[in-house]
């Protein structure tokens, strides 16, 4: 697990090679941050840190810098990025490897330095050597999307880093508010953490007050709003939106996306699929299938293929020019929420 991980290079119990593979850039972003300042000093950094493209530069090259000895210092920190042939990606190489010289450095890799390999994609081809002999000898983070219950732990780590903590309800706000992405939750729990000052805890009051809400969250309140019959304040969501020069066309994109998000977690959950099963079925985190069925409830199958079926037509109103841009979600608004009112 990465919090696993991460401790022990916290600890400076270090592999001399990892493997930092998947999608999530940030995972593999941080960990790297957290080799450089748990294995090098500043001095040292200029010397002993090197960083090569696998699209651009031979292995062979690299590896020799590995196997030379360290200046001003005990080890060297190597990272190679893109190894795409550690994938079934069929490319036209700009470079030749030699993947013979790669995997007997695997079963002997120098004593002084730490090679680390950057892989953002989100699988490997596991029927290679070299791929088998990589995960045979290497530290491996598998940085994939955070499940719910790892992000509350990656919000709690996060806050106790900044001297700081974070209770429960202001956990399960500030992933409502801000979403799932970890740059941004890193951005909101350091402004939190600063505002609230060290040896404070952060509560549910204080997120609603201080984080932003992203356009997606605004879309989702706005949609919230409008099935609680709260026609009023989905307008006024819509023009703060206008305020921030949000284009109606995208506005109405993501109000589409999240009903048709409604529409299918309502579907696939008739169908008997559990919410992890509809997170992994359609792609998308199980935060927001949770919320997106939340939603879901307030609906008739009917009412969901009006809905659509009227946005579909504003769409098309918008993309040929029948009428104010402005106005087509305004009457889409008033139009849905008569829907809602005739229930």
């Amino acid at each position: 697990m990465i919090f696993d991980l991460w401790k022990q290079i916290k600890a400076r119990k270090f592999s001399s090679l990892y493997l930092l593979y998947g999608p999530e850039a940030f995972l593999i972003n941080e960990t790297k941050q957290l080799l450089i300042s748990h294995l090098l000093n500043e001095e040292e950094i200029d010397f002993n840190l090197s960083s090569y493209d696998l699209e651009e530069t031979p292995i062979d090259v690299a590896l020799e810098d590995a196997e030379t000895f360290p200046f001003m210092g005990e080890k060297r920190l190597i990272f190679l990025q893109n190894p795409v042939f550690l994938t079934s990606v069929k490319t036209k190489e700009k470079v030749e490897h030699n993947l013979t010289k790669l995997e007997a450095y695997l079963k002997e890799p120098s004593p002084y330095s730490i090679v680390v390999f950057t892989a953002p994609y989100e699988k490997l081809d596991e029927r290679k050597k070299v791929t088998k002999e990589i995960k045979r000898s290497a530290a491996i983070l598998e940085a994939k999307k955070l499940s719910e219950a790892e992000l509350k732990a990656w919000i709690r780590d996060r806050t106790a880093l900044n001297g700081v903590e974070i209770d429960d309800k202001a956990t399960e706000m500030l992933l409502t508010l801000a979403g799932t992405n970890l740059f941004t939750l890193t951005s909101e729990v350091d402004k939190l953490a600063l505002y609230i000052g060290s040896g404070s805890k952060i509560d549910e009051g204080t997120v609603e007050m201080l984080v932003a809400r992203s356009l997606e969250q605004n879309i989702f309140s706005l949609i919230d709003k409008i099935v609680n019959r709260q026609v009023e304040g989905a307008l006024r969501i819509y023009y703060d939106l206008l305020k921030q020069n949000e284009e109606p066309i995208k506005i109405l994109s993501l109000i589409t996306g999240q009903f048709r998000l409604i529409y299918q977690v309502k579907e696939l959950a008739r169908r008997g699929y559990g919410q992890q099963q509809i997170a992994g079925h359609l792609k998308i985190h199980p935060f927001r299938i949770k919320l997106a069925a939340g939603q879901a409830r307030l609906f008739a199958d009917e009412e969901l293929a009006h809905i659509i079926n009227l946005l579909a037509e504003a769409d098309y109103q918008m993309k040929t020019g029948g009428m104010n841009k402005v106005m087509l979600i305004e009457m889409f608004l008033f139009r849905l929420h008569d829907q809602a009112y005739k229930k």
